[in-house]
């Protein structure tokens, strides 16, 4: 045992004390929390301060109203002919000329957006939306009603999600929120057990070709120098995952202040939504943007993140040390990183699978029999159940899930172990799957 200390104490100082790793570590979570500051910014204020000047030719009798201007397009009626227009569309000031031809308001066809640069999908589909709700006004109109009456026609509704926890109390939550977090715990666990995974496949090679282990090996058994190895690893694995919570937390809440407010709230809210007339009211979407501010936090503080972040660190080490112990047979089976290519992708693909089907499959239905069966199995298990987690996971499944991990590791282990006892002092010799296999029967 103090043999296994010394190596998993030699791992972990070795790589802690190295410049990569304390540069990473402090310049993670400052890009990550400005990428995302930056992406909410220009999402809701770099793309709604978008102003486009739209000239519009209508040829359409039917259509005796007119567009609505609104905070992103202002549409001005030009009375040219539409191939005149055409050609001063350059020199007229606007950026795009929207063409009505004469349609019957049940058939509208032949509907253009023309322009120098191309339309992109978002004002396309805005035009396209402002049109329709234009037909549909025209309809309402012709068939008797009052534009009063029309305006009391469409009312905004805002759906308020609750949970009922065990003790039948009612608890706020918010799937955007859940579905946030399920995304970030697996693509972080994909992430980390791909990443310290494979330092430790690439930790063996190093040593395997400088002949190094030969040298540790006349010491310490090979189940030693595998198991300390691993846990080494593990260990510093864990300590930047620490230290980015930490550090993501502080840096992510100043960035957050900067980049996001309940101002920029209020005014994607007041973007996205507008009165029949096409004016906002302001009073409103004021009141919208603060309560979207409130339900976010609400949702975020009634999430068990203590719970979370202890689930995840569980996984985390679970998931790592089922797969890097057959990083470790790899790295013990190849005289250099180029020949792992064939071992590898067997490795990769159930961890692959499980975070493929967790971000698209377990998000829309973390409550199906994919789901459960996906949190379940071992290989898959480390992420499946970090996405289910947001969402609320019964306990009795999280502790066989947990045990379901723990058994399948130290299966793993001991598979790998077999093997990499014999193939750490292969030299010179190309392996394939089928000599991996003979490697495992050998008696000690």
């Amino acid at each position: 045992m103090n043999k296994v200390l010394l190596i998993i104490q030699r791992e972990y100082l070795s790589r802690v004390k190295k410049k990569s790793f304390i540069v990473m570590t402090l310049l993670t979570p400052l890009i990550v929390a400005i990428f995302y500051g930056m992406m909410f910014y220009f999402s809701y204020k770099g793309v709604s301060g978008t102003h486009n000047k739209i000239a519009v030719v209508s040829e359409n009798a039917n259509l005796t109203e007119q567009l609505a201007n609104n905070k992103n397009r202002t549409y001005t009626y030009v009375n040219k002919p539409l191939k005149d227009m055409k050609g001063e569309l350059d020199k007229s000031g606007y950026d795009y000329l929207l063409y009505i031809p004469s349609f019957e308001l049940n058939q509208p066809q032949g509907i253009q957006v023309l322009g120098s640069k191309q339309a992109g999908l978002t004002l396309s589909s805005n035009i396209a939306n402002d049109i329709e709700d234009l037909i549909s006004n025209q309809k309402l109109k012709s068939s008797g009603i009052s534009q009063q009456d029309l305006d009391k026609l469409k009312t905004a509704v805002d759906i308020d999600t609750k949970k009922i926890n065990e003790l039948g109390l009612e608890e706020d939550s918010s799937a955007g929120a859940s579905t946030v977090i399920a995304y970030v715990a697996g693509i972080l666990m994909f992430m980390f057990i791909m990443l310290y995974g494979i330092q430790v496949m690439r930790g063996v090679i190093e040593e395997k070709t400088s002949r190094i282990v030969e040298v540790m090996i006349s010491s310490v058994k090979p189940f030693q120098l595998m198991m300390g190895k691993i846990i080494g690893i593990a260990l510093v694995g864990l300590t930047q995952f620490l230290l980015w919570i930490v550090l993501t937390a502080s840096i992510s809440t100043l960035v957050m202040k900067v980049f996001v407010d309940k101002d920029t709230l209020k005014e994607a809210t007041a973007a996205s939504s507008t009165t029949p007339g096409g004016m906002a009211n302001t009073q409103q979407m004021e009141a919208a943007g603060d309560d979207t501010f409130a339900n976010i936090q609400k949702s975020v503080a009634n999430l068990n993140v203590a719970k979370i972040v202890t689930v995840f660190i569980f996984f985390f080490l679970g998931g790592y040390l089922f797969y890097s112990a057959l990083y470790a047979a790899i790295g013990s089976a190849v005289d250099s990183e180029t020949e792992t290519q064939q071992f590898m992708f067997p490795v990769m693909m159930p961890l692959l699978l499980g975070y493929v089907l967790s971000l698209s499959v377990v998000t829309n239905d973390p409550y199906g029999t994919m789901a459960f069966w996906l949190s379940m199995i071992p290989f898959t298990s480390p992420i499946a159940m970090m996405v289910r987690l947001p969402y609320g996971v019964p306990d009795w499944q999280l502790a066989l899930s947990m045990a379901m991990l723990i058994i399948g590791f130290i299966g793993t282990v001991w598979v790998a172990s077999r093997i990499y006892r014999v193939g750490i002092l292969m030299y010179g010799k190309k392996t394939n799957f089928r000599e991996m296999l003979k490697w495992f029967t050998y008696k000690n």
